[in-house]
């Protein structure tokens, strides 16, 4: 069984930095792909940056602040994020798909596996 647990999530001020985890059972995170995505309140889910093997992407909203990175020998996927903005505040989900990302954005309905979510808020 599949299952992923995020962790990091929390209330922060504007500029302030968080790191959320994605730590996986029942999955390796280096046999294809791994993305956080996000949905900020009343609106759609979007793609926030995503990893395969040496290659990670990321939205414009996000390039520059924060940072995907992945731990093979801890099986966990981690999102860095700096100088965070009010517009960041969203709940944040983990997901993976079993083959590789070569393009942005990537298609959420690719992803076969995804976290309960880890809720964000940063406040002005």
């Amino acid at each position: 069984q599949v299952q992923f647990v995020e962790s990091g999530g929390g209330s922060v001020k504007a500029g302030g930095s968080l790191r959320l985890s994605c730590t996986a059972s029942g999955y390796l995170h280096n046999r294809g792909c791994t993305g956080w995505f996000r949905q900020p309140p009343g609106k759609e889910r979007e793609g926030v940056a995503v990893i395969s093997g040496p290659i990670t992407y990321y939205a414009d909203s996000v390039k520059g602040r924060f940072t995907i990175s992945q731990d093979n020998a801890n099986n966990t996927v981690y999102l860095q994020m700096n100088s965070l903005k009010p517009e960041d505040t969203a709940v944040y989900y983990c997901a993976a798909r079993a083959v590789f990302c070569g393009s942005w954005p990537p298609d959420q309905k690719q992803f076969n596996y995804w976290g309960q979510g880890t809720q964000v808020t940063v406040s002005s």
